[in-house]
């Protein structure tokens, strides 16, 4: 198989890159130049933002390209016109975002989608530039030769995003670690690099439509997660699990500030981790044990010298210090690691 993956360098599209290699696959990057491409890809470059960055791309074929792309949609437009006549089937990596919110738990493909997106708009907010981009991929591959993985959580190696290495971190610092209950929570995200495998494995089937590209929901739980941390970092870390409303009622956001947890029963709860994902599952979707997605994030972050790379274009995650420590010390009465959690 020839693929051609735009970005390729980071993350989802570096996943997706050192997957196809590893099947023998003949690869291709087009890139910036900012980051190495995996060894054994072949390098293009380019900035898709400027008026001529797609020159590189002007001659070849492929039997499929994987894009990543997550600002102004017009930058996928482009790229899917000048390849439709050229490439067999467009992948783009999209996102759950693209639900209109705030979608219930169970939530399938055919859930109602977002309003005002544009294939030609430019950069609006994560949700619409994602469904823009959708739009533009649909508009010149047709839904027939379109593939749309509407990703939830991502994590695992080579994360710029930071939520995991957050957590990896914290915990391997130890001492009293903020653990939002209640333990038993279930989460619901995908490994990077299964999303990699099912992705090459929808261009081997030939496979079209949208869609939902995570974990089923309860594949593991908040309390499995911070669990696989303490393991994977040795156990010096002493997990205080709280009750969600002592957390809201210090004022601390979910998913932002305290990583990858929403409160129970909440919208934002049954937006990212209830996805209906049984059309992925039926066509080959298999997730690893969180145990082996975090002890493998940890070997990455410790051989990269423990700080992750971070997206610009993202906000910064984490609690600080001093907030974790003041809740704590108002909270003394909470529930202790080895102790049953009674957190409703």
């Amino acid at each position: 198989m020839r693929l051609l993956v735009l970005g390729g360098t980071e993350f989802v599209g570096r996943a997706v890159v050192e997957a196809a290699l590893g099947r023998g696959w003949e690869v291709t990057v087009f890139h910036r130049g900012r980051h190495a491409a995996p060894p054994g890809a072949r390098s293009l470059h380019g900035d898709r933002t400027a008026s001529d960055g797609l020159t590189a791309l002007a001659d070849g074929t492929w039997d499929a390209v994987v894009d990543t792309w997550s600002a102004a949609p017009g930058a996928v437009r482009d790229a899917a016109r000048l390849l439709r006549g050229r490439v067999g089937r467009y992948v783009y990596v999209s996102s759950c975002s693209v639900y209109a919110w705030a979608p219930p738990a169970g939530y399938t493909e055919d859930a109602p989608l977002v309003d005002g997106a544009s294939a030609d708009a430019g950069q609006t907010d994560y949700a619409r530039d994602k469904r823009g981009a959708e739009l533009a991929v649909l508009d010149a591959f047709g839904a027939d030769r379109s593939v749309l993985v509407r990703a939830g959580l991502i994590l695992g190696p080579y994360e710029n995003i930071g939520r995991l290495p957050w957590w990896l971190n914290r915990v391997a610092r130890g001492g009293p670690v903020l653990a939002p209950g209640p333990r038993d929570l279930p989460l619901q995200y995908v490994d990077v690099r299964d999303l990699a495998d099912w992705t090459l494995g929808a261009v081997g089937q030939e496979l079209s439509g949208p869609y939902n590209l995570v974990s089923p929901p309860g594949h593991t739980t908040m309390g499995a997660l911070l669990d696989a941390c303490a393991t994977a970092t040795g156990g010096a870390a002493e997990l205080r699990w709280t009750a969600p409303e002592t957390i809201l009622a210090a004022g601390i956001e979910p998913w932002g500030r305290l990583p990858v947890w929403t409160p129970p029963g909440s919208d934002l709860h049954d937006a990212l981790h209830g996805a209906d994902v049984s059309r992925a599952l039926a066509t080959g979707l298999s997730c690893r044990p969180v145990g082996a997605t975090v002890a493998d994030t940890w070997t990455w972050l410790r051989g990269i010298g423990g700080t992750a790379p971070r997206r610009p274009d993202r906000p910064p995650v984490g609690l600080e210090p001093e907030t974790e420590a003041k809740v704590l010390a108002a909270d003394r009465s909470g529930p202790r690691e080895g102790v049953p959690d009674t957190t409703p």
